[in-house]
């Protein structure tokens, strides 16, 4: 029932509302099997064949030892028994009880005041709480699985009970159900004309909106920062960004984004672009700006992206600035490529880098965190099927991978607030980049998966070969800066600590706070995470940081005093297009393409 003073619902308009929405249904569902009967069959990730399986192997397992599952069961009972024995006192002798299980912290889910203080809800959470622990227990607990099939069991548990959590109906949320209250049932409708919208805009995939779509345009209030492209070929353009300064270091400043997401998480706003800081201290700013690829570039491998990528990029700069070296820095799989350059490079016996710097890469692939549960023949062999017909690994998929690592945080709140609240997602400029998702052409993703992921080549000498050149990550004597986050969940720290240790020149490493993009993403103005610092190179990560020094406020002004020693004197501020002719205005071309 509405209170006196809320807004009365328009039954009629409701209603109307509720018959348009229900036509829209019916035709999306007809559209949808319309695609299943010309033989569409899009590929899912993880793969419903491959979970059965995995779980048929859990199952053989539990059936042979079932000690630990009645252990678990019976425990479950007696915690189930005292939080009823808890509760009944609580309702009726209105006895305070210390609850038999509460949410770890930083769990946002149940920040609701109503899942503490009524007793229904917070029966509800105890219950689902007690149940969410017990079943990820007692998939632990069986013995015999291999590692990476255990890990697999866990994450695809994980996944189902987060997925059935109370928050996420509608009867069972006490925020949904007051605003149903209090709309007469209009957030449900405005719920439901979202989630239609998300399944038209997706092609039939439910894939919830996560900031206001409408709210950024490229070039006009994110990726402002004033250049032109210079440079242009099949995968990259190159923009070279207008100095700030009056006198620029003599060395150029070459960023390499990854090519699974576009460059433009590196200049957001003014007030958070790596970019725009880069300008402001001196640097002539180049940033290689990948194409956003379709089925025509499916035959690109990992090999064209290093001589159509960062060796087009320093020829380029060479011709347009007059300077032969230059430092480089580049992001995730970015610092991947970067490092087989370095070492392809080495090879040749060519000293184009003066400085490497790495954020957030991975170098060795031994333990890759989570992202190991997506990693086996099996499942890489259904993705390179698929490709194969497809010509590319399409930027959606990738994104669902990386949003389960952090479900709760990238995917159950936006059900929440979007379908349940009936809420539009609020703008936000970083959430805006993680939705505009880029494809992977299909030489080059298998390449990775394969080489990088699947069977750790690039840190083993000559493991793998690239334009005929075996490459040995040993012999790159650039002096390198490493930054990695502590939250990292893409490139682990620890496991970008022992890809650093794998260069044979001298390394900064420096673990910065929060995670894969916000402890990269960390201007000095915000003064937050805070970063480590260790001038040894210890065996293991664990001595790294025991010895390491904790300091206040963001790594790029380590990094500005770091990089000194190799920005060379100051000359006359470089305008762009003094020998490349200006092609157009940044950001470019490529990074409009959208899926």
């Amino acid at each position: 029932m509405t209170s006196p003073s809320s807004p009365q619902p328009n039954l009629e308009d409701n209603l109307q509302r509720w018959n348009e929405l229900c036509a829209k249904a019916q035709k999306l569902m007809s559209d949808q099997f319309q695609r299943m009967a010309a033989g569409e069959r899009p590929l899912s990730i993880p793969d419903p064949e491959i979970v059965a399986a995995t779980f048929g192997r859990w199952w053989q397992q539990a059936a042979g030892n079932p000690q630990p599952l009645i252990k678990n069961q019976m425990a479950f009972w007696l915690d189930y028994a005292e939080l009823w024995q808890r509760s009944l006192g609580q309702w009726w002798l209105a006895r305070p009880a210390e609850p038999v299980a509460a949410p770890p912290a930083g769990d946002k889910r149940f920040k609701d005041e109503m899942w503490a203080q009524n007793a229904l809800f917070d029966f509800t959470k105890q219950a689902y709480l007690l149940a969410s622990r017990h079943i990820q227990t007692t998939v632990d607990d069986v013995e015999g699985l291999d590692p990476h099939t255990a890990q697999q069991v866990a994450f695809y548990t994980r996944q189902l009970v987060d997925a059935l959590a109370p928050t996420n109906f509608v009867a069972t949320n006490p925020a949904a159900l007051k605003a149903t209250l209090e709309t007469g049932g209009e957030n449900l409708i405005s719920g439901l004309s979202h989630m239609l919208e998300d399944l038209e805009r997706n092609n039939g995939r439910l894939m919830p909106k996560m900031t206001d779509l409408d709210a950024f345009r490229l070039g006009e209030n994110i990726a402002t920062t004033p250049g032109k492209v210079v440079f242009r070929n099949a995968l990259i353009e190159l923009i070279q960004y207008a100095p700030s300064t009056e006198k620029v270091h003599q060395r150029p400043l070459l960023v390499v984004p990854p090519w699974i997401n576009k460059f433009y998480i590196l200049d957001l706003k003014p007030k958070n672009s790596l970019i725009k800081w880069l300008v402001d201290q001196g640097h002539t700013t180049f940033v290689i700006s990948w194409v956003n690829p379709d089925e025509t570039l499916r035959h690109k491998n990992f090999e064209d992206y290093l001589r159509e990528g960062t060796l087009a990029a320093l020829k380029a700069i060479e011709e347009e600035t007059g300077q032969h070296q230059v430092n480089v820095a580049a992001y995730c799989i970015g610092g991947t490529l970067l490092a087989a350059t370095l070492a392809w490079l080495a090879a040749q016996g060519e000293d184009r880098v003066a400085s490497a710097t790495f954020f957030t890469t991975l170098l060795d692939f031994s333990d890759v965190g989570e992202l190991s549960v997506f990693i086996d023949d099996a499942q890489i062999r259904k993705i390179e099927e698929y490709m194969a017909e497809k010509g590319f690994l399409e930027g959606h998929q990738m994104a669902n991978v990386f949003n389960m690592l952090r479900e709760n945080d990238l995917i159950w709140s936006f059900v929440v607030n979007n379908y349940l609240l009936g809420k539009a997602p609020m703008p936000f400029d970083l959430l805006y980049w993680n939705c505009d998702s880029t494809r992977m052409p299909a030489a080059m993703h298998s390449f990775y998966l394969r080489n990088m992921y699947l069977e750790n080549k690039l840190c083993q000498p000559g493991g793998i070969t690239l334009g005929g050149v075996p490459i040995d990550l040993g012999k790159i004597e650039v002096p390198a800066y490493f930054i990695s986050a502590r939250e990292d969940h893409i490139a682990p720290w620890k496991s970008t600590y022992a890809g650093a240790r794998k260069l044979s020149g001298p390394v900064r490493f420096v673990l910065g706070g929060s995670g894969h993009i916000a402890g990269i993403v960390n201007p000095p103005s915000a003064n937050k995470y805070g970063y480590s610092t260790n001038p040894a190179l210890p065996g293991s990560p664990e001595q790294w940081l025991e010895q390491a020094t904790a300091h206040e406020g963001s790594w790029w002004l380590d990094w500005a005093k770091w990089v000194e020693a190799h920005q060379g004197k100051l000359v006359a501020a470089r305008t762009p297009g003094r020998k490349l002719k200006p092609l157009e205005d940044a950001p470019g071309s490529y990074v409009k393409i959208r899926l």
